[in-house]
């Protein structure tokens, strides 16, 4: 472990030598490979999302310069940590819905990520491997609902699905797709409320720790996602927009739990697959 620790360390030294737009610290993950780390924290089964069409309509309104959910009002739920269980899927799915419902319902209610993990298999999503927002959406729209995460709470594991139609929350009456077309996620996000979307993450990241992530690591097709997260806000640093993403690791990784990713170049492939319900 201390030889992984040490080369971690080493990697993340160098990188905050050079002229980079973000800064790599040692964290909870520096003990461990990219491939011990991929296997536990990331989706084992890079989901494709080119089967997804997109239905978007554009506001072709004015948007604002920057916007940022978290300060517009009580809107978006504390970071939540998803262990070790590659269910990012869930957490950008309850994120958004939590979002969207206090939006438009005003009340900020924590959602069930383990129903999602335990139940919503027939929408081809795969607990602890893998899945997609829009498809976790479709799930809780057939299902009619997902409970609080009071209800049903997370353990982290793919259990018996126990979901209590009676005791949903949250409801989602369609699902907007958005596809390769980040102008467009800038809009729903401007106008709207935060969106989920799904990335590659790849080795530089599991250090990020604070600044605009940009990458020539990662690709940026729609094959090759496997992480799932929640754009709050967006803005620009330095002349570089950039989007404000949750993410599911705990408040202790990053900048308190969310990142900044360059905005405008689909980075890592991050417009391949975005989503968010209509409640």
């Amino acid at each position: 472990i201390l030889q992984i620790f040490t080369e971690n360390k080493k990697r993340i030294d160098k990188h905050n030598e050079g002229n980079h737009s973000f800064t790599m610290g040692l964290n909870e993950f520096s003990d461990m490979t990219f491939s011990e780390f991929r296997k536990s924290f990331l989706m084992s089964e890079p989901q494709n999302c080119s089967a997804t069409k997109g239905n978007y309509f554009s506001s072709n309104g004015l948007l604002p310069d920057s916007i940022d959910w978290r300060k517009k009002g009580n809107y978006v739920t504390p970071v939540k940590n998803q262990g070790g269980c590659g269910s990012c899927w869930t957490f950008s799915t309850t994120g958004c819905l939590e979002s969207v419902t206090a939006i438009n319902k005003g009340k900020l209610v924590p959602l069930s990520e383990q129903q999602l993990v335990d139940c919503a298999q027939d929408f081809n999503n795969h607990g602890c491997n893998g899945g997609l927002p829009s498809q976790a959406f479709e799930y809780i729209m057939y299902n009619k609902g997902l409970m609080t995460e009071q209800d049903y709470p997370y353990t982290a594991f793919e259990g018996k699905c126990v979901y209590k139609p009676g005791k949903a929350a949250a409801f989602v009456n369609s699902v907007v797709n958005i596809t390769y077309n980040e102008l467009e996620m800038v809009d729903a996000v401007g106008t709207h409320n935060p969106v989920s979307f799904a990335f590659e993450v790849t080795s530089d990241f599991m250090s990020y720790h604070q600044g605009v992530y940009t990458s020539t690591e990662c690709h940026n097709t729609t094959d090759k996602v496997n992480h799932a997260v929640l754009a709050v806000g967006y803005g620009q640093e330095n002349g570089t927009p950039y989007w404000i993403v949750k993410n599911s690791w705990g408040s202790s990784w990053g900048m308190n739990g969310y990142f900044l990713i360059e905005r405008g170049k689909n980075m890592c492939g991050l417009a391949a697959c975005a989503s968010f319900p209509v409640v």
